[in-house]
């Protein structure tokens, strides 16, 4: 049977300090919509150290109490469900509503930081903006957003956060029948390029300013005393896109499915549907099995960021100048300035991954030979950056057995060590420097697909393990090492699907 709030043991606890600021938006920003009750919660895994940073009840949550919660079966006291509106263009074609369709929004929290939170259900049924969907969530793709958004963090990558799984108890239909899930999602807004996109759609400027206000208010008060606020904040949104992208491109990222509904104008990464990590480096690589067209390879992620916030750029032209000329001399010039951002950014980190901390005009060169050449000798991305860290103290082994031909190694070392030998500092310390930027662990693509192989099947220690093992990803720890190697090639994961 179905309870609510004033039926359980959750109504009598606390145990999450609400305020809700985007419920007091009124229609059309978002729609009240409460969760559907699920057969039978359990739960999977609770994340309490970000339940304890958020202010939450660990304790009491880390049970059958969170499990019936996080599955929507239960609301606690102060929650104000909702499904908010957005837009988007998806593969290049504008959709004017989409908004969340199987996504449900709890409700806000302040962290112990001061920072404000929301805290949204993913896969907790239906909503006004389902189009004929069922709102449900598959435990595949609960179980690899979970994986990857924490690894994310812990790679130092802004992105939203897992804070529990939880079977459903129901079935759900896809291709086959499959086990109902729900995933509990962490973000510091869910507001998305799409959201402004929806409005500018409507002609709605007021809609679009109060938007744009709020965003202000909520993620970059400092641009509140700019001359041109609506400018400041635009600006504010472009530099850390730039510096999110440069992240991806750092770790060997792939999103899969760069829609403008799945941008956020915090600067987290969202939606972690048909996302994957290179093996072997190939910039044209991609996994997403509905990605025809390459549009959303890796290569292509820094002009297909830029493309997006072209798109938000012009949802802002009302809000810039009462003059549409001067408004879109606006528009163009900050989004042509994002490349410059981007590959200030991509400089900045490729760098401190072959150890360098001063610049030469030379760097970028550099840099893309090695990776030239490691496309061309099918090289592991991260083990070869990780390689590359003992080099740096004199031992080529690691980084060189990357390589299917050795000499495409040789031929570019020589001018890495050139390079080396104007920098400050001993080889032990570059080394340690460099460890801490190149990752030992990635969510690899085949061991994801082994925690959800396993825990479709019931067992859920392989996801546990991989969890556990992915929060520390710069150490080298032996009990590790089978989840560090690059695929069998009867391992190797050639396409990933969004799970809707």
């Amino acid at each position: 049977m179905t309870t609510r709030p004033s039926e359980t043991a959750a109504s009598t606890l606390p145990l999450f300090p609400f305020d809700n600021s985007y419920a007091r938006l009124p229609a059309p920003f978002q729609l009240r919509q409460q969760p559907s009750a699920a057969k039978a919660p359990t739960m999977i895994r609770f994340n309490r150290d970000l339940a304890a940073e958020l202010g939450l009840q660990a304790d009491a949550l880390d049970g059958p109490v969170g499990a019936a919660i996080f599955a929507g079966q239960e609301l606690p006291p102060g929650a104000e469900p909702i499904a908010m509106a957005y837009a988007g263009h998806q593969f290049g074609q504008f959709v004017p509503q989409l908004g969340d369709g199987r996504a449900i929004l709890l409700g806000e929290v302040v962290d112990r930081n001061g920072v404000r939170r929301d805290i949204q259900l993913k896969g907790g049924g239906p909503t006004p903006f389902s189009r004929r969907g069922d709102g449900r969530a598959a435990l595949g793709p609960v179980l690899r957003e979970y994986i990857v958004s924490e690894a994310m963090h812990a790679l130092g990558i802004p992105s939203t956060r897992a804070l529990a799984a939880v079977l459903t108890g129901d079935q759900v239909y896809r291709e086959t029948v499959l086990p109902g899930a729900v995933f509990t999602r962490v973000a510091a807004s869910h507001i998305r390029v799409g959201t402004f996109q929806f409005f500018a759609a409507r002609g709605d400027v007021e809609g679009l300013q109060r938007l744009a206000d709020y965003v202000i208010r909520r993620h970059y008060p400092a641009v509140a005393e700019a001359e041109n606020p609506a400018a400041a904040l635009l600006q504010a949104i472009i530099e850390r896109q730039a510096a999110l992208i440069a992240r991806w491109m750092s770790v060997g990222f792939i999103h899969g499915v760069m829609n403008t509904d799945n941008m956020t104008v915090s600067g987290e990464t969202i939606d972690f549907g048909p996302c994957a990590f290179l093996d072997a480096y190939d910039p044209a690589k991609v996994f997403s099995s509905i990605d025809h067209s390459g549009r959303y390879a890796y290569r292509n992620q820094p002009a297909v960021a830029q493309w997006n916030l072209a798109r938000l750029a012009e949802t802002f032209l009302p809000l810039l100048d009462p003059d549409i000329d001067k408004a879109v001399e606006i528009a163009n010039d900050q989004v042509i300035g994002f490349a410059h951002l981007y590959q200030a950014q991509w400089l900045l980190r490729m760098r401190a991954k072959i150890g360098l901390q001063t610049s030469e005009d030379g760097d970028a060169a550099l840099i893309e030979s090695l990776l030239d050449a490691m496309h061309r000798g099918a090289a592991d991305f991260t083990l070869t950056f990780r390689g590359l860290c003992d080099a740096a103290a004199g031992d080529d082994t690691r980084a060189r057995a990357q390589f299917t031909d050795a000499a495409l190694y040789d031929n570019w070392v020589g001018q890495w060590r050139e390079r080396l030998a104007r920098e400050p500092g001993e080889p032990q310390e570059r080394q340690r420097a460099m460890r801490a930027v190149n990752p030992f662990l990635i969510p690899r693509n085949h061991r994801i697909e082994q925690a959800i192989a396993a825990g479709t099947a019931g067992d859920f220690s392989v996801f546990g393990r991989l969890v556990d093992a992915l929060a520390h990803p710069f150490d080298q720890r032996a009990e590790d090492g089978d989840l560090a190697t690059p695929p069998r090639d009867d391992e190797r994961v050639l396409r990933t699907f969004c799970g809707t």
